[in-house]
């Protein structure tokens, strides 16, 4: 099972199961209610709730992964392999998906699972081999071993703290929605404020409406009732062009399709939202495009051969950086984070979190959306949770879990 889905976005989900468990024929009569009735049991053993008459095109990320898992648990194999399975699933799914690893092992498959969350590995595991800078530096029973120890491993030092403290209080009002909504994107009766040098974290279950938020507050699709204003300023936000004129940049969940382009150089991709600037008259700079490159390459510590090196040369951890860096260029006054250090590594994971905290300090606005909640709860100042398209509450930064939890699932705490 792949960290990033491998399937066909125009076919279904029934479609896209087929073509992984159809044995190869000649010429047959395709049986569309058998293939039907399978595609939905498997995704019923892995807890998707969608349907598989569904276009892979309109999944999100996580129900993509659940139709991975559903292939694999479909093709009978003695031995699977899962790279980073829960990567962007809530903790509801990441749940059905453990009781599916339990009752693989219990009919005799083999399961390779490899993962950076190590709750995963202390709930699952049985032995854990842990790799650094390509060489394995040790295997060990899980029993024979805690998670600070396993974070040396991992890292080769100490980790004193895991989520980096908040250096400075929040400053004035930047950002405000006010009864904000999306037809098209099922939000509905947003409020919050974001101050400046303020992390606003926004938890929930996946469908929630979080990343639906970002897409309307950066022009994706636009809103269609309530207000967004900047500085107290109304904002009419109807394209991407329009947020990044106004000082709002947004880094998405999906880092390979949206975030950075594998194909193009480090330099061609952080420049990518400042052409006209970079670029004045349409002349190409490119000595001015290596030097910018360089400046962010040295101050996020991106670990790559230079400027001129493909993004598909990058480790997971390092797209990110570039992809932050693309929209840090444009001098934004609000950043948006959609899952930013989704399949990352513990020591790029770390890197990244201090330099969320580093652009707060300096006066940054930043929302970051994150399915981890010890994430969003350490690294947060205020947590909005959403659920059903709105925002049903707002906590303070360091709630207790089992209460966010409780808030997202519209539970009592």
């Amino acid at each position: 099972i792949y960290q990033q889905p491998a399937l066909f976005p125009d076919l279904t989900v029934a479609e896209n199961i087929a073509l992984r468990l159809d044995a190869p024929a000649a010429a047959r009569r395709i049986d569309w209610p058998a293939r039907r009735a399978r595609a939905s049991a498997l995704l019923a053993r892995c807890g998707a709730r969608f349907s598989p008459d569904a276009e892979v095109r309109a999944l999100s990320m996580p129900e993509q992964q659940l139709v991975e898992i559903a292939c694999a648990l479909g093709s009978g194999a003695r031995l699977v392999i899962m790279d980073e399975p829960t990567a962007s699933l809530t903790r509801l799914e990441q749940e059905l998906l453990f009781a599916v690893v339990r009752d693989l092992r219990l009919a005799g498959v083999g399961v390779v699972y490899i993962s950076h969350r190590l709750e995963e590995i202390f709930a699952l595991a049985d032995r854990v081999t842990v790799l650094r800078d390509g060489r394995t530096v040790g295997t060990h029973a899980i029993a024979a071993i805690d998670e600070p120890g396993l974070i040396r491993l991992m890292v080769g030092r100490e980790v004193a703290q895991v989520y980096p403290p908040a250096e400075s209080a929040p400053g004035a009002p930047v950002l405000s929605l006010r009864d904000v909504g999306c037809t098209a994107s099922g939000v509905h009766g947003v409020s919050f404020t974001v101050h400046s040098g303020e992390i606003f974290g926004l938890a929930g279950l996946v469908g929630a409406g979080r990343t639906e938020l970002a897409r309307v507050l950066f022009g994706l699709t636009p809103a269609d009732s309530g207000e967004i204003s900047l500085d107290g300023q109304p904002l009419a936000l109807r394209s991407p062009r329009d947020a990044i004129a106004r000082g709002l940049a947004y880094v998405p969940e999906d880092r390979r399709r949206h975030g950075v382009v594998l194909e193009l150089p480090i330099a061609h991709n952080l420049t990518m939202a400042i052409h006209r600037r970079l670029f004045p008259g349409a002349w190409l700079r490119f000595g001015a495009e290596r030097a910018l490159a360089l400046d962010y390459i040295r101050d996020l510590s991106v670990k790559c051969a230079g400027p001129e090196a493909p993004g598909g040369s990058l480790s997971g951890g390092n797209q990110q950086k570039v992809a932050l860096a693309r929209w840090l260029a444009t001098k934004p006054r609000v950043l948006i984070l959609d899952e930013p250090t989704q399949g990352v590594d513990v020591g790029a994971k770390g890197e990244i979190h201090r330099i969320i905290r580093r652009l707060a300090k300096e006066g940054l606005a930043v929302i970051l959306i994150s399915s981890d909640l010890p994430e969003v709860i350490g690294m947060s100042d205020r947590i909005g949770v959403m659920r059903g398209g709105t925002l049903h509450a707002i906590l303070p930064g360091g709630s207790d879990p089992h209460t966010v939890m409780a808030t997202a699932l519209g539970a009592a705490a």
